[in-house]
């Protein structure tokens, strides 16, 4: 899909917590209407619903006007998701409108998707990998996967081929080296109003955590977080 065309009119409030930052925007149609984005590795739960509110004021418009929500469901932050998903749900549910998740690898090539280059949205994912997805013209070549580096540099030579190449997210820094002619931009965190975009075209699917692998983080004993907030 290209990002800016064939956006369905319908109101759409789109929230991002998954990686450093924490924002939202509000679209009518194609039209920002409000956007709001503040840097933050975490502190997201005690942020998120007045900055929010301060969307939807900036805008005067009332959260019942709202068609439908946008929310990142990762890879990224495990805390930052759960918190922006249970917000998103939870308005959705009061509000009787759907909820749809969007991916934050495709949230991140989103702005690019009119370029003809083949587009690499990474993400730092620590223990030697990266969070990797490769788009072309807005369509996803593969799915979103973690990768060990190595591992990812060969996709990128093998899904590239010798066409041009972007690589966005803080990831690229890790696999430049594996396409040294690819233009590199700079972004740790997805746009709310490619969130949106995407959210309105979608279908109202209820949205799931998007987890690669096993939190770092774990319960007492060595057991893993649970898999859904």
């Amino acid at each position: 899909m290209n990002v800016g065309y064939g956006v369905p009119p319908m109101i759409t409030l789109a929230l991002d917590t998954c990686l450093a930052a924490c924002s939202a925007a509000l679209l009518d149609g194609d039209r920002v209407l409000a956007r709001r984005v503040e840097p933050m590795a975490r502190g997201h739960q005690e942020r998120l619903a007045p900055l929010v509110a301060e969307v939807m004021a900036q805008a005067g418009l009332a959260f019942d006007r709202l068609d439908r929500v946008g929310v990142t469901v990762g890879p990224g932050s495990f805390t930052g998701l759960r918190v922006g998903l249970a917000f998103a749900k939870g308005l959705g549910q009061a509000l009787s409108i759907p909820v749809i998740g969007v991916g934050a690898l495709e949230a991140l090539a989103a702005p690019l998707a009119a370029d003809p280059a083949t587009v690499f949205a990474a993400l730092e994912a620590k223990r030697g990998q990266v969070y990797l997805q490769a788009f072309r013209g807005g369509a996803a070549l593969m799915a979103p996967d973690a990768l060990a580096i190595e591992t990812a540099a060969a996709r990128l030579i093998e899904l590239a081929g010798p066409g041009p190449a972007i690589l966005v997210g803080t990831g690229a820094v890790h696999l430049g080296e594996a396409l040294p002619a690819a233009r590199i931009v700079a972004a740790d965190h997805a746009e709310p109003e490619a969130v949106a975009r995407l959210a309105a075209a979608k279908p109202p699917v209820p949205p799931r955590p998007l987890y690669l692998r096993a939190p770092d983080a774990k319960l007492p004993g060595g057991r893993d977080l649970p898999a859904s907030p």
